[in-house]
């Protein structure tokens, strides 16, 4: 793994010298070293990654709580089917439902179609969970990347957002997380966390995120990240007194 350290805007009155950190395969290294050690992929060729604040479960410890089972009740009557994506037929109607999804979710044209398109095709599209109801129509699916039996990472979902099942999207995400846990996978990666929004992710048993220096399950220590985002930052999150005090006060290393 070669590192790489990309120098952003920097904090000289406070001493904050900001870089994001690249990694680079290298011979004999697969993509699943790299999920594990705290990086997602910054590139679909999987040929480039950075470290994040991304999250996982580990499925080992994963049961359906009481919401959980809430959502996937609101998602009965619906059927998935995983494809290889050589199986997968990437066709003018699919083409038209992601893009339709991703102007909704994302703004208009923020994934043109040949960005759409090239997701389809890349190395980081493994396999397509596809969605369907009780009529045979499909309302959604997941690109993913699997890594059998170490990496599962969801990358993208595209569903009908005027489907009456409003609860859709957590619908896709909760069968699929109960989905690769019988299948044998390790774990499950969700990609990032850094908003109050994206807590969503942490509702599932076995739930983890990477905090730069170890994977962690302490959502309270999340929570202090996320709103710590919000406010003006003077200091390194390691010589932030409170963070230690609150959080590792036996020490991080």
């Amino acid at each position: 793994m070669r590192l790489l350290y990309s120098e952003y805007k920097s904090d000289y009155p406070h001493y904050i010298f900001p870089y994001v950190i690249w990694a680079f395969p290298e011979t004999g290294e697969r993509p699943a070293d790299f999920f594990a050690r705290g990086f997602l992929p910054s590139r679909r060729e999987l040929d480039r990654f950075y470290m994040c604040r991304h999250t996982r479960v580990e499925l080992a410890r994963f049961a359906p709580s009481s919401e959980n089972r809430r959502i996937l009740r609101k998602g009965e009557g619906l059927s998935c089917h995983l494809y290889t994506s050589e199986q997968f037929e990437y066709t003018d109607q699919w083409r038209t439902f992601c893009k339709a999804y991703a102007d909704a979710k994302f703004g208009q044209d923020v994934m043109s179609y040949a960005r759409l398109d090239s997701l389809f095709t890349a190395p980081v599209c493994s396999h397509v969970l596809v969605y369907s109801d009780e009529a045979a129509v499909d309302v959604g699916l997941v690109v993913f990347y699997l890594d059998q039996p170490d990496v599962a990472f969801y990358y993208y979902a595209f569903y009908d957002v005027n489907h009456v099942n409003k609860s859709l999207g957590m619908t896709m995400m909760t069968s699929s997380v109960a989905l690769m846990k019988e299948k044998g996978f390790h774990y499950i990666y969700l990609g990032s966390c850094y908003s109050r929004t994206a807590l969503y992710k942490s509702q599932f048993s076995g739930f983890q995120f990477w905090n730069g220096f170890r994977w962690s399950e302490n959502i309270k220590e999340l929570k202090y990240l996320i709103e710590r985002d919000r406010g003006e930052v003077d200091k390194h999150l390691l010589e932030t007194p409170d963070f230690i005090e609150n959080f590792y006060p036996v020490g991080w290393t």
